[in-house]
């Protein structure tokens, strides 16, 4: 796979009962792809894929509404890897030579991370039909994904932002595009993207398959998909319900807690019984920088994920929480979708969210793929009122939280954590590998200036003949103990005109277009 994709496996799907659900081959699947899902575990489908592939293989524009974590991207990943043209086919072949290596499906997702475990998935089931996949979003320098465009790419999965600048500077060609699809297009709504797709949109073929993912349809996706697709049908998963439930198999706890206390209380939820992978949600970056230090000194393996880290330091902290080198991960909002890990058993709000949408994404990362997982959200007092129109859109019965310290009971009996539990990490228990222990790749970020030869020339030039290393003393430059340079000899920086014959410049100024006669210039004192 070409392209910047993390290493991480597919989410099984080992909750399905094998006894009902058809496999991927009873759905239509392509040998090739089953028996690379097969390889990671995956062999039955979910309801939503169960519907969507046999309809999309044949072409249709699909309209997929699902919850979070129920298995949307197989559903359109599948029919996509199938209705391109592999590399080393027949159909390839009978490609023109202009549409060889150009890509031939494009899916545009609203974040960084989604659009990485979206390539991941895509990548992985099409690994051995020799499927090219490409990341491309902002972040990471034009180079390297420039470079993988030339060699040739088959699915491009990006942001809108990073799409718009390749295809703008013409290294991206859309013009062979067969397959369209909007992953999570309500987050695109939410984020402001919706004209940056539309601008994607009138870069495509008009004939081509449309597909648009999105666990809710407000009236402005409505009108987006009766613009760009034709005559599509709309799917939603069996046990949807309500537009806005919550999945059934996340045991929620809220609790009103003072800000003083919030750190001794996640410290002691952390040490639950059975906790796996654990993710802290929070408003804004500074908060989440604050805790990934708290949480640090007291003894935690811990990640953070937000805006005002790098991308590499972003994607480090990703790998070590997903290969398990930390267990705990803190993030703002850009982390809620697009992060699909295994074994996150517990979701803590330490801020509240904003609204019922976001509530829903946090807390969709745990319970995934069918399992079980636990939400603690932690309400301040000043945000009660917020709350309380979260629990009613929802339709909770949480509306008045109930007041929680570190010390209170209900909080050990009810999230089973073992009695005498203090707010540090018992050094017996600090095993992980700790985010030291992932490197950060170099990913040439926007912004950094990395030396070169030629640079480097151009400064010993400016600066003279001095090389790095050199000390004080050692060059031509002489230098006194405080490191100060000395001053030159006055005779040096006597020039050969004496300050007084120097003359202000003369200008010739012209009234009704005549010259007029400057008057004598004074000389400087």
């Amino acid at each position: 796979m070409r392209g910047p994709i993390l290493g991480v496996p597919l989410s099984t799907n080992s909750s399905v009962d094998p006894t009902t659900a058809p496999t991927f081959t009873e759905l239509g699947a392509d040998p090739k792809i089953a028996e690379a899902l097969a390889a990671d575990g995956i062999t039955h489908a979910f309801p939503i894929q169960q519907q969507c592939i046999p309809l999309a293989l044949q072409g249709t524009d699909l309209i997929g509404q699902a919850k979070t974590g129920t298995g949307k991207t197989l559903g359109f990943g599948i029919p996509l890897l199938q209705r391109i043209a592999a590399p080393g086919t027949e159909a390839y072949a009978a490609l023109p030579a202009d549409a060889q290596g150009r890509p031939q499906a494009l899916v545009v997702c609203p974040t960084r991370e989604l659009g990485l475990q979206v390539a991941t998935d895509i990548e992985r089931a099409g690994r051995i039909m020799g499927i090219r996949v490409l990341a491309v979003y902002g972040g990471r320098a034009y180079e390297p994904q420039i470079d993988a465009l030339k060699a040739g790419v088959d699915v491009i999965v990006g942001t809108p932002g990073r799409i718009i600048d390749l295809a703008g500077r013409r290294d991206l060609d859309l013009s062979h595009v067969r397959v369209l699809v909007l992953d999570e297009a309500d987050e695109m709504l939410d984020m402001g993207f919706l004209p940056d797709v539309e601008r994607i949109v009138a870069m495509l073929p008009t004939k081509r398959q449309t597909m648009l993912f999105s666990p809710t349809m407000p009236g402005q996706i409505v009108n987006l998909a009766r613009r760009y697709m034709t005559n599509p049908l709309h799917l939603r998963a069996p046990d949807m319900g309500d537009e806005n439930a919550t999945v059934d198999a996340i045991e929620q706890h809220v609790w009103r807690v003072h800000p003083m206390d919030k750190v001794e209380l996640l410290a002691r939820i952390l040490q639950a019984d059975g906790r796996e992978l654990a993710m802290i949600f929070t408003r804004t970056k500074r908060k989440a920088q604050r805790i990934y230090d708290e949480l640090t000194e007291r003894g935690f393996a811990v990640g953070a994920v937000h805006g005002d880290l790098g991308q590499g330091a972003r994607e480090q902290a990703l790998r070590a929480f997903r290969t398990g080198k930390v267990d705990v991960l803190v993030a703002t909002d850009v982390a809620a979708r697009g992060i699909d890990v295994d074994n996150v058993t517990h979701v803590v709000n330490y801020e509240g969210p904003d609204d019922e949408k976001t509530y829903l994404h946090r807390i969709g990362r745990t319970g995934r793929a069918g399992h079980s997982g636990t939400a603690v959200t932690f309400v301040d007092w000043e945000d009660i009122a917020r709350w309380q129109m979260i629990d009613r859109a929802l339709k909770l019965p949480f509306k008045d939280p109930i007041e929680t310290y570190s010390t209170s009971e209900h909080v050990y009996t009810g999230l089973g954590i073992p009695a005498g539990t203090g707010g540090t990490l018992p050094k017996a228990d600090r095993t992980r590998a700790g985010l030291s222990a992932e490197a950060v790749e170099d990913l040439g970020e926007t912004g950094k200036k990395h030396r070169s030869a030629d640079s480097g020339s151009d400064r010993r030039h400016k600066h003279g003949d001095r090389k790095h290393g050199d000390r004080p003393g050692d060059g031509k430059t002489k230098h006194k103990s405080s490191g100060k340079p000395e001053k030159a000899p006055a005779a040096a920086r006597t020039e050969s005109k004496p300050p007084a014959a120097r003359v202000r410049r003369q200008r010739r100024r012209t009234r009704g277009g005549e010259a007029t006669t400057p008057a004598p210039a004074e000389t400087q004192d």
